[in-house]
C-alpha cells in the first residue's frame, strides 16, 4: 500500500490517479475526511493518532510514503511573526516527521519514504523575496531526510527529498501571482509516482532537484 498525504488537488491528486493507473494499492489523505480520501492533518497530533489507528485496523502495510501535504506563506520577511515560521515548520517540517515516527511500525521491508521539498529549500537554489518562512522549513525537511537515511537506513528503508520546481498549482499561484509555470500537476504527479516506486533502486539519503524553471 502506498499513502499519499495532501491528495485532494494538484500535484498529490495526480500522483494518486497516477499510481493507481501502475495498478498500486493508494491511500489518498486529505485533510477532511470526505470520500474518498482518509482524514489527516499532520498539523495535530490527534489526528496522526486517528488516522494509524484506522491503519492499523485496516491491517495496512506500507511500502511507500510521499509527504506531499505542505503550506505557504508569502509575506516580507520584516512583516513575517513568530506564527508564520511555527505554522510552516509544522506543516512542512515538523508534521511529516511525526507522521513518519508513527507509521514505524507499519513499513514494509524496502519501503521507500520520498519528501516532497522545494528547490526554495535547495541548497545553492535561487531564494525568492516573500518566501523566507516557507523556504527555510522545506530546508529542513531536506536535512530530515538524510538524517532519516542516517538513522533508519540499516532497516532496510530508502529516505528520498524531490525538490521540486514551478509547478502549475494553486500554491504556485501564491508564490508566484501571474506565472505560468512549465510543468503541469499531471507531468509532475506522473514522475512523483514513477520515483517511488523505482528510486530507491539508485538513491538513498538524496536531495533531488526535479525542475525545468525556479521560478
Amino acid at each position: 500500500m502506498f499513502i499519499v498525504t495532501g491528495a485532494s488537488r494538484g500535484i498529490g491528486a495526480e500522483t494518486v490517479k497516477a499510481l493507481r493507473a501502475l495498478g498500486k494499492e493508494v491511500v489518498a489523505t486529505s485533510r477532511t475526511s470526505e470520500d474518498p480520501f482518509w482524514e489527516l492533518d499532520v498539523n495535530h497530533d490527534a489526528s496522526i493518532a486517528a488516522f494509524v489507528e484506522k491503519l492499523r485496523k485496516h491491517g495496512v502495510s506500507v511500502a511507500g510514503l510521499i509527504n506531499n501535504a505542505g503550506s505557504l506563506v508569502n509575506r516580507p520577511f520584516i512583516q513575517l511573526a513568530r506564527e508564520d515560521f511555527d505554522a510552516m515548520a509544522s506543516a512542512n517540517w515538523i508534521g511529516p516527521a511525526l507522521l513518519i515516527q508513527a507509521l514505524e511500525p507499519f513499513f514494509a521491508p524496502g519501503a521507500h519514504i520520498v519528501n516532497i521539498s522545494s528547490m526554495g529549500g535547495y541548497q545553492g537554489a535561487s531564494k525568492y523575496p516573500g518566501l523566507a518562512a516557507y523556504a527555510s522549513s522545506k530546508a529542513a525537511l531536506v536535512g530530515l531526510t538524510e538524517c532519516l537515511q542516517a538513522e533508519w537506513g540499516d532497516r532496510g528503508w530508502t529516505f528520498n527529498a524531490l525538490c521540486l520546481g514551478a509547478v502549475q498549482t494553486e500554491m504556485l499561484a501564491e508564490a508566484f501571482p501571474g506565472y505560468t509555470a512549465p510543468t503541469t500537476p499531471e507531468t509532475m504527479g506522473g514522475y512523483i509516482a514513477r520515483f517511488v516506486l523505482t528510486g530507491h533502486e539508485t538513491y538513498a539519503g538524496a536531495v533531488l532537484p526535479v525542475t525545468k524553471s525556479n521560478p
